[in-house]
């Protein structure tokens, strides 16, 4: 089977399993109409002792968790446990940490409502994406689905000859069993699903793409691809002159148009429909507004020439990711992908973002830190076997700030917002 057709199947098998919980998300969303939740954040947006010491008493109530380190009520005491997340270590950079929520989400695998912390410096930011999920929760939450998972490492080998190349490729091909082997041996996570070819002159680059479990999988897959490659070098019948680990082809830490058309980390996509009723209360626009104004703006980023069409992703990705532990330079090719805003003919507006790129994990890297950890505990995604719930709530949330900052753009709220919130209080 190949690639492509692999993850068809596996895109097929996930929309398939959202139709088994149709009858949740009806009921889940009719619970909404009938019971609409009468308590928001205490006192939204305010930054006082009171007002921060209201909301926390809120998520304690709310979700039974009160974020110690996070709060300042702990501090890390065994800084040997930063072994491995840093180098030189002299300090902690603090980033001022809000919470938006209930985002709604309905998907395979999150189900249920979730607080969400965003770290930034950016003032209007918190507020923009909890009023895209204050719209979202009363339209009755945000359908979220991760497709498709594949991480790439692709070494390029360079050689006298497109002769010698051949002979070292058509050797290579043979060597699936042992190429799986390999993997098994350097990782428990790390599974092996292709090998692409992809020929220049007489440079060699084999892209090698797996799974990574619930690891956000960029060293597992260094480190697997690391003792193919020694295997290769040491057993070819034609050895290349010059090698190396990375090519630059895989698209790590950049936004690429091959990973846009495929998948690197986790393709989640994403959808609601507001209500007219919702946009002009919650959002103080219009259907017609909006709509009209994505339409422009796609024209508008199309001849930008940027890889993608959307408003804002790196915004709630770059926030969500220093909360919760993730590689913060992975924005650079998570924040790609598709928004779209229509009108329905019952005057609602549908909207949803598709994200091919999204690499997170909820094991490793920075997710065990003290505060990071919290942040994700906080919804009930740290540790194994919530990377996918983890990624669909990613989406969910990048569909909040989409119809939040389309909302204040199509409305001409955009920079009224910023002067409200984006400025210190003298």
């Amino acid at each position: 089977m190949s690639s492509n057709e692999h993850r068809a199947r596996a895109a097929l098998s996930k929309i398939d399993a959202t139709r088994k919980i149709e009858n949740i998300i009806a009921a889940i969303r009719q619970k909404t109409v009938d019971h609409p939740r009468k308590d928001g954040l205490p006192l939204e947006f305010g930054v006082s002792r009171d007002s921060t010491d209201a909301r926390l008493a809120f998520l304690k109530e709310e979700t039974g968790y009160m974020p110690a380190f996070l709060t300042g009520q702990r501090q890390p005491d065994d800084l040997n446990r930063l072994a491995g997340n840093i180098e030189n270590y002299i300090g902690m950079t603090q980033v001022p940490t809000g919470v938006i929520g209930p985002v709604r989400v309905l998907g395979t695998e999150a189900s249920g409502d979730y607080f969400v912390s965003l770290a930034t410096s950016e003032g209007a930011l918190v507020a923009s994406y909890h009023r895209g999920a204050k719209a979202c929760y009363l339209a009755g939450g945000v359908t979220s689905i991760c497709l498709v998972e594949a991480v790439q490492r692709s070494p390029l080998f360079k050689f006298n000859s497109i002769t010698e190349l051949g002979t070292f490729l058509g050797w290579a091909l043979t060597q699936m069993d042992a190429f799986h082997e390999i993997v098994a041996a350097h990782s428990n996570y790390a599974l092996l699903h292709e090998m692409k070819v992809n020929i220049e002159g007489n440079h060699l680059i084999l892209t090698f793409e797996y799974t990574t479990g619930d690891a956000a999988g960029q060293n597992m897959v260094t480190i697997c691809t690391d003792a193919i490659c020694r295997y290769m070098v040491a057993h070819c019948p034609a050895a290349p002159e010059q090698w190396c680990i990375e090519s630059n082809y895989s698209g790590d830490k950049k936004a690429t148009a091959q990973s846009f058309n495929a998948t690197r980390g986790k393709k989640v996509t994403a959808e609601i429909v507001l209500p007219e009723a919702i946009v002009e209360r919650v959002l103080k626009t219009s259907v017609d507004a909006m709509a009209t104004y994505w339409q422009s703006s796609t024209i508008g980023i199309v001849q930008s020439g940027a890889i993608g069409a959307h408003g804002h992703y790196a915004n709630g990705l770059a926030a969500l990711f220093m909360a919760t532990g993730q590689d913060v330079a992975c924005v650079a090719e998570a924040a790609t992908g598709i928004t779209r805003m229509e009108k329905r003919p019952d005057g609602s507006l549908y909207a949803s973002v598709t994200l091919p790129n999204l690499i997170v994990g909820t094991v490793g890297g920075g997710t065990s830190l003290p505060t990071q950890r919290e942040c994700l505990e906080l919804m009930g995604c740290y540790g194994a076997g919530n990377a996918r719930k983890y990624a669909e709530i990613c989406g969910a949330v990048i569909l909040a700030g989409e119809l939040s900052i389309a909302a204040a753009l199509s409305a001409g709220h955009f920079s009224d917002a910023h002067k409200k919130f984006g400025r210190q209080q003298k």
